[in-house]
């Protein structure tokens, strides 16, 4: 079992960057494929991006991608999340999730992912 924790959100103005850690406990972050998710007030959890097991292969939703950049470095047992180009729509509470599975054929639901952080709080103003 793996235990994570999401730090890094805050308040920034549109047009700017943040960029989001997920530190790992428990066990190797590298045994597991790792993703990121994000809900809004009002709205439900939806898929941001997935790194495969080693970071080599990613997978983005159409709604952040050539914005925000997942990675991950498993030697500190850390993923991350950098977002650029911020607007108003992004702001959400992000979760990052680990579980076994790795495609890009699709876009990833919850069930796909075993164990979740609490999340941090992203706020973008105009």
């Amino acid at each position: 079992q793996v235990r994570l924790v999401e730090s890094g959100g805050g308040l920034v103005q549109a047009g700017n960057s943040l960029r989001l850690s997920c530190a790992a406990s428990g066990r190797t972050l590298s045994a597991y494929v790792m993703g990121w998710f994000r809900q809004a007030p009002g709205k439900e959890r939806e898929f941001v991006a997935v790194a495969s097991w080693s970071g080599s292969a990613t997978y983005y939703s159409d709604s952040v991608k050539g914005r925000f950049t997942i990675s991950r470095d498993n030697d500190k047992n850390t993923l991350y999340l950098q977002m650029n180009s911020l607007k108003p729509e992004d702001t959400a509470a992000y979760y990052c999730a680990a579980g076994m599975k790795f495609y890009t054929s699709r876009s990833y639901s919850q069930g796909d992912f075993d164990f979740w952080g609490q999340g941090t709080s992203v706020t973008v103003s105009s």
